[in-house]
């Protein structure tokens, strides 16, 4: 594989450019695949003789990987969902991405990611989520999850609905509107109003299927319904979400083209589509990016599954995508070229990726984007 850079670095050119327009602002979601996902199996390098020298029982064979140029593949289990997303440009994705932390701990990637901040800094008072909701004025931003996220901590106004809770179950009206009197009045009475009726809004037809998973994130299972959910909120009033899908933790009997790792990806390619077609025409200002704390080791280990790895991959979908590609600096996927003799490298830090991004999807200037990514400058992969 070729060294390619497809990454601009444009400082701020792009800032005053707005993705949407005025009278119909643009939706953000992001999707967090809780358990560090195998990313060498869903964007597969079928021009790696190593990739399948290290697999041999799990790699999926280069006839099986739908083709998307001539050094990436795509798990066959995205046939029927993302790959006519990819076909149509409204689905690409970012090769060796992630952090640069390499705790290899679940939790500690995760709140690392979520945090957003400079290195060596660890405060959980802010996620740059909820930086990124005080940019846009504080309101219009919810998260599906059973608890709020890392991510959307902070000053902001957040509000919650956990998707993963039977609608038996829980808080009733009556104790809804007791809870609600009681902030009435208080910085938080707005918070708590807002949380409670957008959880109302989908709990009215919530179902038994809502299984808690990887810090009580939903199944990728349960996620097709969820999806359809989510998409009638974020075609309303918000416009800046967050979700979380557990299940990616793979370290026995992932499986190749089939298995356990196809079985999660069907179900959440699944989910993902039917997000697209729920949002209707929404869906052209609408960015959906796909990330985990890690990606798996390059090799698999003795139970036929992979181990905590380092750089991962990326997925970015939307209707104003400029997406078919494989996007991001890249490199040849050899034996010399892994991290540390075992993992993908990442090239492609995330806080300049969705620094970039952000200045391209709501027109923020450098001096928003510091604020929500101290220290990182951003980078303009021209996703939309």
């Amino acid at each position: 594989m070729n060294r390619r850079a497809f990454l601009v670095s444009l400082p701020f050119l792009y800032a005053g450019r707005l993705f949407a327009a005025p009278s119909a602002p643009a939706r953000f979601l992001l999707v967090f695949l809780r358990g560090g996902y195998d990313a060498a199996n869903v964007l597969v390098p079928v021009s790696s003789s190593y990739y399948y020298e290290t697999r041999p029982n799990i790699a999926v064979p280069r006839a099986e990987a739908l083709a998307l140029d001539a050094d990436w593949g795509l798990h066959p289990a995205l046939a029927q969902s993302l790959h006519p997303m990819y076909e149509k440009r409204e689905a690409a994705f970012i090769a060796f991405a992630g952090t640069h932390d390499t705790s290899r701990s679940h939790f500690e990637t995760q709140d690392s990611i979520e945090l957003g901040q400079a290195a060596g800094a660890r405060s959980y008072a802010t996620g740059f989520m909820n930086r990124l909701a005080a940019e846009l004025g504080g309101r219009g931003a919810i998260s599906f999850t059973s608890q709020l996220p890392v991510a959307f901590r902070g000053t902001a106004q957040i509000a919650n609905v956990a998707l993963n809770m039977p609608a038996t179950r829980g808080v009733d009206a009556r104790q809804s509107a007791l809870i609600a009197q009681m902030y009435a009045g208080s910085p938080l009475g707005s918070q708590v109003s807002e949380g409670f009726a957008a959880r109302d809004a989908v709990m009215r037809d919530l179902g038994d299927e809502m299984i808690a998973a990887s810090r009580n994130a939903v199944t990728a299972r349960a996620f097709e319904t969820q999806a359809q959910r989510i998409a009638r909120l974020m075609r309303g009033e918000y416009r800046l979400g967050f979700v979380d899908v557990g299940g990616w933790d793979t370290h026995v009997g992932e499986g190749g083209a089939q298995g356990y790792l196809a079985t999660r990806l069907d179900e959440l390619g699944r989910g993902l589509a039917a997000l697209a077609a729920a949002m209707g025409d929404a869906w052209r200002d609408t960015v959906v990016l796909v990330v985990s704390e890690f990606g798996r080791t390059f090799r698999e280990n003795g139970n036929r599954g992979t181990d905590h790895g380092h750089g991962t991959v990326y997925w970015a979908l939307g209707g104003g995508l400029r997406g078919g590609r494989v996007a991001g600096e890249q490199l040849r996927v050899a034996r010399d070229t892994l991290f540390q003799n075992r993992d993908y490298p990442v090239l492609n830090e995330y806080r300049a990726l969705l620094g970039g991004l952000f200045a391209r999807v709501y027109g923020l200037d450098g001096e928003a984007l510091a604020r929500i990514f101290p220290g990182t400058a951003p980078q303009d992969f021209a996703l939309v």
